[in-house]
């Protein structure tokens, strides 16, 4: 089922008793979500996400815009009468009920045609237990399980009244690392079986970028960008986008364009860019570097971290904006490397080149 928003802007009171101005969560959000497909919502803490899920679910009411579930105008019905599933952070599983009887909550809600008996619905409670591979825990109380088998019941919860659409508000945040990584592609498969459109809200790049079909960069309440995971990573349409996408993070850069060529500092690190004479911000990401003694780019190396596959090398260099830069390069690569000058040959397809309005132009 396609959602579609349009124009969705949410608008909250002033709680300052000197200014009357409202404070805007979400603006003009305006986004066709395909059938079928698994979308992450992206963003910092406060960038209206978390929002935009709850005006989708019904626990908020837009302040303008509308909500379209195909071609069914939702935007004033109440929640359950929207056929959504929502999974919590904080998993909201009833601590005095056991797992069956968890899964089972939604269904004995269900009135007139579509009251269940209690066969069927301990049949469906067993087949969303199946789903996301609990069903030998029926029996167990919350207290019994760990926050990753708990996840779990919530998910089988919100999928057990085969829901239209499936809402996940940052549901792996209190789960260990290991525990997140599993999880996530626990959620990804049952996604990919149900076939239920779902949208995943997080401010973890790395979660977004590993199971999404597509994702949603937000900011301030605004789209910044939208679209496949590594078509957003490898062209960001801004410096914001480019600096919240990646691990360890761009490496960014005062440069300038000078008779064609990109200048750092003083290091002429990229030819025939195609641009004018202009002061411009770079951003290089990590993977982005090679190590060689011709290379354009002269720093200082710093440190360099051995991670088994990969070593990071931190160095720094006059015009970067942070104190040090950070270059992941294969561990062989790492011979010949001591403390004092390193140089570095750039990659031209890991440079993004942006304006002075923070706009990225090559």
């Amino acid at each position: 089922m396609k959602i579609r928003l349009e124009k969705l802007t949410k608008k909250y009171p002033s709680r300052d008793r000197k200014s009357r101005e409202e404070v805007t969560a979400v603006s003009n959000f305006d986004y066709e979500v395909p059938d079928g497909k698994l979308i992450g919502l992206l963003g910092p803490s406060g960038c209206g996400k978390s929002t935009a899920l709850n005006m989708i679910c019904g626990l908020e009411k837009p302040t303008t815009g509308r909500i379209w579930f195909d071609d069914d105008d939702v935007t004033d019905l109440p929640p359950e009468k929207r056929g959504v599933g929502m999974v919590f952070q904080s998993y909201a599983l009833y601590p005095h009920l056991t797992v069956r009887q968890n899964i089972m909550f939604p269904l004995e809600n269900f009135k007139g045609k579509d009251k269940l008996s209690k066969e069927e619905m301990m049949a469906k409670a067993d087949e969303a237990a199946r789903l996301v591979q609990i069903d030998q825990l029926m029996d167990r109380k919350p207290g019994e399980m760990s926050g990753g088998q708990q996840q779990r019941v919530a998910i089988a919860r919100a999928l057990v009244k085969r829901p239209r659409v499936l809402l996940l508000d940052e549901p792996l945040s209190n789960l260990d690392a290991r525990l997140r990584l599993q999880t996530r592609e626990e959620i990804r498969r049952i996604q990919r079986e149900t076939g239920i459109t779902t949208i995943f809200v997080t401010h973890d790049q790395e979660e977004a970028m590993s199971i999404s079909d597509y994702i949603v960069v937000m900011n301030v309440g605004e789209i910044n960008q939208i679209g496949k995971p590594q078509e957003v990573y490898d062209s960001p349409v801004n410096l914001f986008v480019a600096k919240f996408l990646g691990t360890p993070p761009i490496n960014v850069f005062d440069g300038e364009i000078k008779n064609n060529a990109l200048f750092v500092g003083n290091d002429r690190i990229l030819e025939n860019t195609g641009l004018g004479d202009q002061k411009v911000t770079v951003g290089i990401r990590p993977e982005g570097f090679l190590p060689d003694p011709e290379g354009s780019l002269v720093c200082e190396l710093s440190s360099i971290e051995v991670m088994g596959r990969d070593t990071s090398v931190v160095a720094s260099h006059p015009a970067c904006q942070a104190s040090s830069l950070r270059a992941i390069i294969g561990s062989d690569s790492r011979e010949g490397l001591k403390t004092g000058e390193v140089r570095f040959k750039i990659k031209p397809d890991k440079v993004h080149i942006f304006d002075s309005e923070q706009v990225r132009i090559s």
